[in-house]
């Protein structure tokens, strides 16, 4: 049966996130230790040790998780041989799967997600805003709620009735009373540092263009939903073009779990922290089989 590769983002971060790994394996030792030297920092100090509030931080959760699920996944693949027919990322855990596909190697992965993360944070910076899960809301809903003055967009897609929304300090915060006003009983603003997949993101695009121009891509092994288009990509030069766009538009997540559908795959593997896709998978598609993978007992327990 085919099988599809998920990799999570911002927002699934623990603390101890990957220790597992790192005391039973040398090799992930090694990618621990490789991503601390490009980064300038221990992350395997902050992901192991924390503290919680440290780890929250763009700059580290980023690589933090971007580590902990290429090893899950690199980890499973060698003892299983698995093949991915395709795969999908969730913002940041898009560079994941482009990774785990040989689009780009390891360490340009972590040089990427360093600029990309660091970017982010200056860019929240330099235009505040905030984000806000709006949950059991319809389409309609949504357009009444991000109809507001001042920047505002819907950010997540994230399955039917779960939208985050993204923008400006005041319209995020006109938006939540809105919500709460027309009978929306779920808005979760969210601990972020900007306004994430918004036009307010502007200003980080410059770096990511420079960095993603100046690293080498191939196509890569399998496709790719690439979180713009909710499509396939294989191809390097449609790779970037999307990965460059993805900082300032919206995750079209229940879309591209769609897509994957479409292309008559229903087996899911999330490799990485915690189990936020597949409880969205559970949403958008009843008929999904789920497999979580992120400690190496989890990859012995697995069984496709």
């Amino acid at each position: 049966m085919k099988v599809a590769l998920l990799c999570p983002g911002q927002g699934s971060q623990f603390v101890g996130m990957g220790k597992e790994f790192w005391n039973l394996s040398i090799s992930s030792k090694e990618k621990y230790d490789n991503a601390s030297q490009i980064l300038g920092f221990d992350i395997s100090e902050i992901s192991f040790n924390g503290p919680d509030d440290k780890l929250k931080k763009t700059q580290y959760t980023q690589p933090a998780i971007f580590i902990h699920s290429y090893i899950a996944a690199t980890e499973l693949k060698n003892k299983y041989d698995i093949q991915f027919s395709i795969g999908a990322g969730h913002s940041l855990g898009e560079i994941t799967a482009l990774t785990i596909a040989n689009s780009i190697s390891f360490e340009d992965a972590v040089e990427i997600i360093k600029v990309r993360a660091n970017s982010m944070a200056e860019a929240g910076n330099i235009n505040p805003g905030k984000m806000a899960a709006i949950i059991g809301a319809t389409n309609k809903q949504i357009d009444i709620i991000c109809n507001q003055t001042g920047i505002i967009v819907p950010a997540n897609l994230n399955a039917q009735g779960q939208v985050v929304i993204s923008g400006e300090i005041d319209a995020v915060n006109s938006a939540i009373e809105t919500a709460k006003s027309i009978g929306i009983r779920r808005v979760l603003p969210l601990n972020v540092s900007g306004a994430f997949h918004s036009p307010l993101m502007s200003s980080a695009r410059e770096n990511l263009l420079k960095v993603i121009n100046s690293t080498h891509f191939k196509d890569s092994d399998f496709p790719i939903i690439q979180n713009v288009t909710a499509e396939p990509a294989e191809k390097s030069d449609e790779i970037k073009k999307n990965l460059i766009s993805q900082l300032e538009n919206p995750v079209r997540w229940s879309q591209s779990i769609e897509k994957i559908n479409d292309l008559g795959i229903i087996k899911f593997i999330e490799c990485g922290p915690g189990k936020v896709l597949s409880g969205l998978n559970r949403r958008i598609l009843k008929k999904s089989i789920n497999f979580n993978i992120g400690t190496p007992q989890e990859i012995n327990e697995f069984k496709a």
